[in-house]
C-alpha cells in the first residue's frame, strides 16, 4: 500500500489522461458494435475498477476492444437482443476464468520479441493514421477502430480522399492548438519547471479544447455534434440506474449462448495476452505481469460486465500504452481513470460532451509516435534481418489488416526464421570439432533433441564419407523425438552398405529400464540378421 500511496503524484494525473482517451473509444467502440452507447462507458468502469483490482499488471488497462467489435455486432445480431448478448458475455467471463485456472496464460510466452515490438510499431503507425481525419474535422469512422476496413465502405488509406470534403476550420484550430501545446510541453525547459510537471499537456489540451469549443460555438467555427465527445446524458439518480441492463437468463438453454460464449473467451484471451505482454516490454521498470492472474481477472471481469450491461473487456494496447507514456507507475492509475469515468458518467456527462475529437487526436497523435519512433525501427534492423524482417511484415500486417490477423502473419514469419535457423545452424556436428583422436566421427546429441532437430541431423548425417566410423552420443540426451530415432535407425541400416560403422553411446540412468536407442540397435540387429540370411 506504500509504494501505491508514494506515486500518487504520477498515477492521478496518468489516470485522468487514460481516462478522457478512453472515453470516446468506449463510445465508439459501442457504436461499432451495434450496442448501447453506455455498455461501452460500463465497459471501461468495469475493466478499470475491477479488472484494475484483481489484475497483477501494474500499467495494464482494460475496457472495451476494438477487435471484438465485428464478433459483438454479428451476436447481438444471431441473438436478436442485448440482453441476450450480455449472457453470453457473463458465460465468456465464466470460460476465461477457468482458462487462467487451467493455466492456459503460458501461451503469451510463445510470441517472439519482434512480433511485439512490431505489434506496438503497428498500433502506433495505425492511431496516427486514424486520427489524421478526426484531426480535420472528417469523423465518420468511429474512434477506436484498428481495423483497415471500415464500416462506412472506405478503409485506413482512401479515407484520406474523402476527408477532403468533410474539413472543418474549427477542428482544424482546435487540432493545430493541441499539437503546439503537446510538442511545447515535451521540450526540455518545460519539464525542468514544477509546475508542468504536475500540470500534463494533454490535460491542458482537453482544457483549450473544451474552452475554444465554447467559443467557437454560434460562429462559423462550430462544431457539429459528431465532432465532440457525445456520452448519454441521465436524468437524475433513476435515470442514470435505468441506462444498465440486466442479462436474458431465460437463454441459458441456447445452444448460440455458449459458442459466442467461447469465441469471445478465446479472442479475448488472445488480445489480452498480447496486450499484456507489450505492456511489460514498455514498462520502465520491466516488471513481469503473471498471466494466469490477468485471465482470472479478465474473466471475473467480464463476469461483472455482463451482469450489469457492459461489452466484453480485454487489456487494451492503446488505453495501456497512454497511460504508461502519461507517467503511471502502478495499477492505481488503471483504477482511478474507472473511478474518474464512472463519476463523470454520472455527475458531468455535459462538460464531457464539450470535448472535442481533434484535440483528443492531437493526444492520440503523440501517442502514436512514441509507440512507433524511427529508433524502434533502426533499433530492431541492427538486430539483423531475422528480427527486423517478421518485425516489418507485423506492422504492416496490422496496418492492412487488423491487429489479430496481422498478429498472426508475423508469427508466421517469425516462425519461418525459426524453423530455417534450426535447419542451417550445424550445432550437432562439425567434422573438425567431433573428429575423435581414433578417427571416429562424433555426433553429439544435445539434451532434448526435437522434431525441429530432424532436418539439421539429416544433413550432418548425409556428409559422413563411406567406410568411416561414427559414435552418435546420446549420453547427455534426456529426451529423443521418435522422428529423430527413425532418421538414425534408418541411417544405421544404409550404413551397412557403405561399409560405415555406427556406434550408439547412450545415456547411463537407472531409472530408464530400456532407452530409445537400445529399442533401436535392436531393430537394427534384426535388420542385419535378415539381410545375412
Amino acid at each position: 500500500m506504500k509504494n501505491y500511496l508514494s506515486h500518487l503524484k504520477s498515477d492521478i494525473p496518468a489516470s485522468i489522461i487514460v481516462f478522457l482517451v478512453a472515453v470516446p473509444l468506449c463510445l465508439g467502440i459501442a457504436l461499432a458494435s451495434g450496442a448501447p452507447l453506455f455498455s461501452g462507458i460500463i465497459a471501461g468502469i468495469v475493466g478499470g475498477i475491477v479488472v484494475g483490482a484483481l489484475s497483477g499488471s501494474q500499467l495494464g488497462v482494460s475496457g472495451p476492444a476494438a477487435g471484438l467489435a465485428v464478433i459483438v455486432l454479428t451476436a447481438i445480431q444471431d441473438l436478436g437482443a442485448f440482453d441476450a448478448f450480455l449472457l453470453a458475455v457473463v458465460f465468456a467471463g465464466v470460460f476465461q476464468f477457468l482458462l487462467g485456472v487451467m493455466k492456459a496464460g503460458i501461451i503469451g510466452y510463445y510470441f517472439p520479441n519482434s512480433v511485439i515490438k512490431g505489434m506496438l510499431a503497428g498500433i502506433g503507425v495505425i492511431i496516427f493514421l486514424k486520427q489524421i481525419p478526426h484531426a480535420l474535422g472528417y469523423d465518420k469512422d468511429y474512434e477506436g477502430n484498428l481495423a483497415f476496413t471500415q464500416a462506412d465502405g472506405h478503409n485506413t488509406l482512401s479515407q484520406f480522399y474523402y476527408m477532403f470534403d468533410g474539413i472543418t476550420m474549427g477542428a482544424v484550430v482546435i487540432s493545430l492548438v493541441s499539437i503546439a501545446i503537446l510538442v511545447l510541453w515535451e521540450q526540455k525547459f518545460m519539464k525542468n519547471i514544477s509546475l508542468f510537471k504536475l500540470i500534463q499537456g494533454p490535460l491542458v489540451v482537453v482544457g483549450v479544447g473544451i474552452l475554444l469549443c465554447y467559443l467557437f460555438t454560434g460562429t462559423q467555427l462550430g462544431l457539429q455534434t459528431d465532432q465532440v465527445v457525445s456520452i448519454p446524458v441521465a436524468d437524475g439518480l433513476q435515470g442514470f440506474v435505468q441506462l444498465f441492463t440486466t442479462p436474458d437468463f431465460s437463454q441459458w438453454n441456447n445452444p448460440k449462448i455458449y459458442s459466442i460464449a467461447l469465441t469471445l473467451a478465446v479472442v479475448a484471451s488472445l488480445e489480452t495476452l498480447l496486450c499484456l505482454e507489450a505492456t511489460d516490454k514498455l514498462d520502465p521498470l520491466k516488471r513481469i505481469s503473471p498471466a494466469n492472474q490477468e485471465l482470472r481477472a479478465q474473466g471475473i471481469g467480464n463476469l461483472i460486465s455482463g451482469l450489469i450491461g457492459g461489452l466484453p473487456v480485454t487489456q487494451v494496447i492503446v488505453r495501456s500504452s497512454t497511460n504508461i507514456l502519461s507517467g503511471g507507475k502502478t495499477k492505481v492509475s488503471a483504477i482511478s481513470h474507472g473511478v474518474i469515468l464512472l463519476g463523470c458518467a454520472f455527475a458531468i456527462p455535459f462538460v464531457l460532451n464539450m470535448i472535442p475529437l481533434s484535440c483528443l487526436a492531437a493526444i492520440l497523435f503523440l501517442v502514436g509516435y512514441k509507440l512507433a519512433k524511427p529508433s524502434l525501427f533502426k533499433e530492431m534492423y541492427q538486430k539483423g534481418w531475422t528480427n527486423f524482417i517478421p518485425f516489418i511484415v507485423t506492422i504492416l500486417g496490422i496496418v492492412f489488416t487488423d491487429l489479430l490477423v496481422g498478429i498472426a502473419i508475423g508469427m508466421a514469419v517469425a516462425i519461418f526464421f525459426i524453423l530455417y535457423d534450426n535447419y542451417k545452424k550445424p550445432f550437432l556436428f562439425e567434422s573438425e570439432k567431433h573428429m575423435a583422436n581414433d578417427g571416429e566421427i562424433v555426433l553429439q546429441l544435445t539434451e532434448d533433441v526435437t522434431f525441429l532437430n530432424k532436418a539439421n541431423i539429416q544433413r550432418a548425417l548425409n556428409v559422413v564419407p563411406d567406410n568411416s566410423t561414427v559414435v552418435i552420443d546420446a549420453s547427455k540426451s534426456i529426451d529423443i523425438h521418435q522422428d529423430v530415432i527413425e532418421l538414425i535407425e534408418e541411417f544405421q541400416i544404409n550404413a551397412i552398405s557403405r561399409n560405415i560403422d555406427v556406434k550408439i553411446k547412450e545415456r547411463r540412468i537407472k531409472e530408464i529400464k530400456e532407452s530409445p536407442i537400445k529399442v533401436l540397435e535392436s531393430s537394427v540387429n534384426e535388420y542385419k540378421l535378415q539381410t545375412a540370411s
